[in-house]
Parts: structure tokens; sequence; C-alpha cells
């Protein structure tokens, strides 16, 4: 019962795709074929960001994390954090090994937040299109208001939840809470 439980959502979306072949094959096939290529895009990128993770983990110490992004960081923290997220390629999904990482390595929250939505809104190819495509103008509003919003998110949520994130050291830990 509790593989049922734990795999309900997976298990619904199948019988919804059962109950679609039935009726639309076309369509049907179609799914198949997006999800096919959603994996393969996924499995590509995944690989190098786990090496890149894996090396960032080894290659940069915990002293040397908290000495600039630790609880006691200040202006140049939000600046490293941004500059980052800014030079990240790649779909959101990339960014959460990051965030993992960071967070193990004594980050902030608020800082861990602000990367996610520095990765979201300011990556250089999205400043590069949206400059081209909407104007400077529009690019300007966008991505200030984007970086505010995220900031003042991960000071909430930093306060919010003060003491109550796991601290995630292996992964039995990172299985109990995931």
């Amino acid at each position: 019962m509790e593989i049922i439980k734990r795999y309900r959502f997976f298990l619904i979306l199948f019988v919804g795709f059962i109950i679609l072949l039935a009726f639309q094959q076309t369509t049907a096939f179609e799914a198949i074929k997006i999800t096919g290529n959603s994996l393969l895009s996924m499995l590509m990128l995944l690989p190098p960001i786990l090496i890149f993770v894996g090396l960032l983990d080894t290659w940069v110490s915990q002293e040397t994390i908290m000495k600039y992004m630790g609880e006691d960081s200040k202006f140049l923290s939000v600046f490293l954090i941004f500059l980052l997220g800014s030079i990240a390629a790649g779909p959101l999904y990339v960014a959460f090994p990051i965030a993992l990482l960071l967070l193990e390595k004594g980050v902030r929250v608020q800082l861990v937040v602000f990367f996610l939505g520095v990765w979201v809104v300011a990556k250089l190819p999205i400043i590069l299109y949206e400059t081209v495509a909407l104007g400077l103008l529009f690019t300007i509003i966008h991505i200030s208001f984007g970086l505010v919003f995220f900031y003042l998110l991960g000071f909430y949520i930093e306060k919010k939840t003060a003491g109550q994130l796991p601290i995630l050291e292996n992964e039995e830990s990172l299985m109990k809470h995931g």
C-alpha cells in the first residue's frame, strides 16, 4: 500500500494515458514522442551538471563557501550568487542539484532562493533574447522586479524556515526527506 501511495501521481497519469490511448491513439503516440524527447533532453543535461556539482563539492571547501556565502555574508555573497545564476545554462531543473549542494555547504537559504530566481529571470541568454525581442526597457523592468521579488522571497522563506530545514549530510537522510 505504501508503494501505491508513494507513486499515486504516476499511477494516475498512467491510467489517464491508457484512457487516452483507448480513445485518441494519435494523441497518445504524440504524448509518448514528447515525453521521450523531454527525457532524452533531461538525460543529456543532467550528467554534466552532476559532474560539475561533484567537482564543486570536492574542489570548494565548506569553509570557503561559508566565508563568502554563510550567515555573516554581506553584499559580496549576493553578487556571487547573481553571477553563478546568470552565467548558467539550461532549464530550471538543472539548478536544483546545485541549489542542494549550496544548502549542504551552508549557504543561507535566502541566497539559494535568490540563486534559483536569478536562474529563472536573469540568465545571460534570456537577457539577450528579451532585449532584442521585447526591448531594453521591458528587460530592465522585468529583471529588476524579478530580482527584488526573489531576494525578498528568499528573505521571507529563510525567516519562516529558520531551524526547520533538515541537514542533508548523506544519501540516507536525503531519501528520508525527499
